[in-house]
């Protein structure tokens, strides 16, 4: 089982092939720092689809040699989206990786009905690997960047795109937490008739290989003394490998206060897509970034 995001960037490299990946205006220093670093590290090739001159002139700046990368001079932000989609729609490329572009063109790019790669009826959503200084093992949390109130459709392909997710990571049976402020069902929280549900589907069978219990706060989901403290049976029981949160909102504001405050890194990609999709935050660090990519050739 990989338990750290190194170990995960080994699990790649053991897998000797280079995947390629195609960044959409890719003069951005961070990306273009962390994809040199995975080619260097001899698990991808990067097509860089940009403005040539400020790809070379980044690069040079960083003290990368650009002949490293295959660079397609597009200078338009749109047409660099368009060209990157439409080459892994059409198997030039193994990966899509956003660079410099804003996150909303980019994401139209991905869902274009007639070019993009999110097939019809499809759920596009979000989820990533935390490696917490502090928790004993990669914690999935879903949905941080993508649904703002998921129903009970969109959560539970976000469940089933989590467990995917840990499969890989070699965990056979995750453990998913669906996380609420309280461990009692309230009409208070909408969410709640969600997660009464997804308990079902489970107990039925129609969501498969996880264990999923909720709702549960956090202490419940990934602290075991505090699971004997509130006395709450659950078969979690404090050991979660999977977090659901009812909203992006609290998603969101969970992660990023974990990489803030707990020296947390991730490696996470958008999900429901016919290749992988790499969006990364601007604030995030150039290692977690890097991190996105090696996770994107583990998914491919």
């Amino acid at each position: 089982m990989i338990t750290s995001l190194d170990q995960m960037v080994e699990q790649v490299k053991e897998l000797k092939k280079k995947f390629k990946i195609a960044v959409a205006y890719a003069q951005d220093s961070n990306t273009i720092g962390a994809i040199a670093q995975a080619i260097e590290d001899g698990f991808i090739e990067a097509i860089m689809i940009g403005d040539a001159d400020k790809i070379v002139e980044v690069a040079q700046e960083a003290l990368i040699n650009p002949d490293i990368f295959q660079i397609i001079d597009i200078k338009d932000e749109i047409a660099s989206i368009e060209k990157a989609v439409e080459m892994v729609r059409n198997d030039q490329a193994d990966v899509l990786m956003k660079g410099l572009c804003g996150t909303d063109k980019f994401l139209r790019g991905v869902i274009n009905k007639e070019r993009g790669l999110l097939p019809p009826k499809a759920t596009m959503t979000y989820v990533c690997a935390l490696e917490i200084p502090k928790y004993h093992k990669l914690l999935f949390v879903t949905d941080t960047a993508v649904l703002p109130f998921p129903d009970l459709k969109q959560k539970t392909a976000m469940l089933n795109y989590s467990v995917a997710m840990a499969r890989r990571f070699g965990i056979e049976t995750p453990k998913v937490a669906l996380i609420s402020a309280a461990e009692k069902v309230s009409p208070h929280f909408e969410s709640h008739n969600d997660y009464t549900q997804l308990c079902m589907m489970a107990q039925r069978g129609q969501i498969k290989n996880c264990l999923v219990d909720g709702p549960l706060d956090i202490f419940l989901a990934c602290d075991q003394a505090s699971v004997k403290i509130k006395g709450v049976p659950t078969p979690i029981n404090g050991d979660a490998d999977v977090l659901l949160f009812p909203s992006l909102e609290a998603c969101n504001s969970f992660y990023k206060g974990q990489m803030l405050w707990a020296g947390a890194e991730l490696a996470g990609l958008i999900q429901g897509t016919t290749k992988p999709v790499v969006v990364m935050s601007r604030s995030e660090s150039p290692k977690s970034k890097y991190y996105c990519i090696a996770l994107s050739c583990l998914m491919v």
